[in-house]
């Protein structure tokens, strides 16, 4: 949910994952982790600008309306109080919509305001030790680790990340 996961609850809720066909071996990946919830695989559909995306949606369940409530507010993806990282939830956080740049690592957070992401900064310093810096994207900011900080980051990352993603570590 940190990432690009959307969801939508009318009587109970559901996950939609998607991105670019680019991105395939991931959201097979997810879907693996999540299929026992899925009635169809994963999907190619032409989106916007004929770019071609890859999909699959969760049914709508119980256990998925605990945690669009917890993650979303009028409808409008937050950050909860009570969140609590760990190494796989950043891993997959990181390989669903984190970025490498040089030698440094991001997150992209741009969809949050900056009292959400402020919070991010604090939960990464409690749980793993790791600063970051809030990093001008254009309009918008994102959560950026400098170097030194990167290396950490990669370390604590690197067993949860899927080797077509391997890229994305490479510093």
């Amino acid at each position: 949910m940190l990432g690009d996961g959307y969801m939508r609850c009318k009587t109970n809720a559901h996950l939609q994952v998607t991105h670019s066909i680019k991105q395939k071996d991931y959201v097979d990946w997810m879907y693996s982790v999540l299929k026992n919830f899925v009635l169809t695989p994963p999907k190619s559909y032409k989106g916007n600008g004929n770019r071609i995306g890859y999909r699959f949606f969760t049914r709508s369940l119980p256990c998925f309306t605990d945690i669009y409530h917890q993650f979303y507010d009028n409808k409008k993806k937050i950050i909860p109080l009570n969140l609590k990282l760990d190494a796989r939830i950043l891993a997959v956080w990181y390989m669903d919509d984190g970025s490498r740049c040089d030698k440094s690592c991001y997150l992209n957070t741009q969809q949050f305001p900056e009292q959400e992401q402020e919070l991010l900064r604090r939960l990464l310093l409690r749980d793993f030790g790791l600063t970051t810096k809030r990093d001008r994207d254009k309009k918008y900011y994102r959560l950026r680790f400098n170097v030194r900080e990167s290396k950490k980051f990669v370390d604590i990352i690197r067993p949860h990340i899927i080797p077509s993603l391997a890229y994305k570590i490479l510093i």
